[in-house]
């Protein structure tokens, strides 16, 4: 990744992390599970994802709550 590049992480309250910017995820055997192409790609924190680590929007059916503390 160049100095230059700029990625933006977004925690949403009782949802998913959102991270903007071109980044590259791998997983431990360094195989890719997402490209740098700059899309958004969404985390899922809740755990009841079917798309793990990604975000399936499970967080709705399995009620997961958590608010950001500042």
């Amino acid at each position: 990744m160049s100095d230059n590049a700029q990625v933006k992480v977004t925690v949403y309250d009782d949802g998913p992390i959102e991270i903007e910017g071109a980044v590259t995820f791998v997983d431990e055997n360094g195989n890719v599970l997402a490209n740098d192409t700059g899309d958004s790609i969404f985390l899922c924190r809740c755990g009841a994802s079917n798309d793990k680590p990604f975000c399936d929007g499970s967080h709705h059916d399995c009620s997961f709550k958590h608010k950001l503390t500042p």
